[in-house]
């Protein structure tokens, strides 16, 4: 299928599948796309690896190891792996905490936040996805502003590929509902107050009220990591 294809495909699955159940998304891109489809997950939860697992048992998860991670984060990643039907993805920067000090300045994360991210978190995504035609992460309309108008299958120009969002309809009231019922895998800094978790030096619990993803970057204009835009 060309890409061109792909991107008509998308177009009228963003519409057709609107409101439709995850599992449901999930299926369809199993069926278009096989093992040329794959989940991203921060490890924040295993609420969408758990809904893959009951949909498309054996689905690959793409975990970005970026060398900043919290030991919770890590320890979820171990568990998802161990009790989920998923088969975990490991996929680390170029380079290492140390060689990026090394060359960039102790601390790149605060200097140049958007460089970092590009170098730990982007690259190595848009590199390990060369080998899928489509994608899928847990993003949802009401995390924050900037992913309001996220589609349930919408098409990312900027790798050309197909993007799944089987999460984009749901609310945390939904997320929660869900998690209780099915007993899902949280990172333990969830019950801490935490609220949207990412790399250790760039994530701080978000103010009371505030929207889910405040606590990342905090004190900067920074708002996305660059994986979603």
């Amino acid at each position: 299928m060309s890409s061109g294809d792909r991107r008509v495909l998308a177009e009228r699955a963003g519409a057709a599948l609107e409101g439709a159940a995850p599992q449901d998304v999930l299926r369809w891109a199993a069926e278009q796309f096989g093992d040329r489809f794959a989940l991203t997950s921060s490890m924040a939860d295993a609420v969408l690896t758990t809904l893959a697992a009951e949909a498309i048992p054996g689905a690959e998860v793409i975990f970005l190891d970026t060398g900043y991670h919290f030991p919770q984060t890590l320890a979820t990643r171990d568990r998802v792996a161990a009790e989920l039907d998923v088969s975990v993805v490991n996929v680390r920067p170029k380079l290492s905490v140390a060689e990026q000090n090394q060359t960039y300045g102790q601390s790149l994360y605060a200097s140049d936040p958007d460089r970092c991210c590009a170098m730990r978190k982007v690259e190595p995504l848009d590199r390990v996805l060369r080998g899928y035609d489509a994608w899928a992460s847990g993003v949802r309309r009401d995390e924050s502003p900037s992913r309001a108008n996220t589609k349930v299958v919408g098409w990312d120009a900027k790798r050309e590929m197909v993007k799944v969002n089987p999460l984009a309809c749901w609310t945390q009231a939904q997320v929660d509902e869900y998690a209780a019922a099915r007993g899902v895998i949280m990172n333990p800094l969830v019950e801490l107050g935490f609220t949207s978790i990412g790399c250790a030096p760039c994530t701080e619990r978000p103010v009371p009220g505030s929207d889910s993803r405040s606590g990342r970057w905090s004190g900067t204009e920074k708002t996305e990591c660059g994986l979603h835009v």
